[in-house]
């Protein structure tokens, strides 16, 4: 009985910085892209919650 490729379980996309680009195709670099492009915002709305809670502290303690 042959398995497909399609029942497979796919490779989480990864990427990781400063590897060999290469080897990956257009639309690999492109999911590669997104990947990033998303946890970069993850990043930065982490950062401004941080952000907010050092903010109000600070002006708390202002007082």
């Amino acid at each position: 009985m042959a398995i497909e490729d399609d029942d497979r379980p796919r490779k989480k996309i990864s990427h990781e910085i400063g590897q060999d680009l290469s080897l990956l195709s257009v639309e690999e670099l492109d999911q590669r892209i997104a990947l990033l492009m998303s946890e970069i915002e993850r990043l930065r709305q982490a950062a401004a919650k941080k952000r907010a809670s050092k903010d109000a502290a600070n002006s708390l303690f202002k007082s």
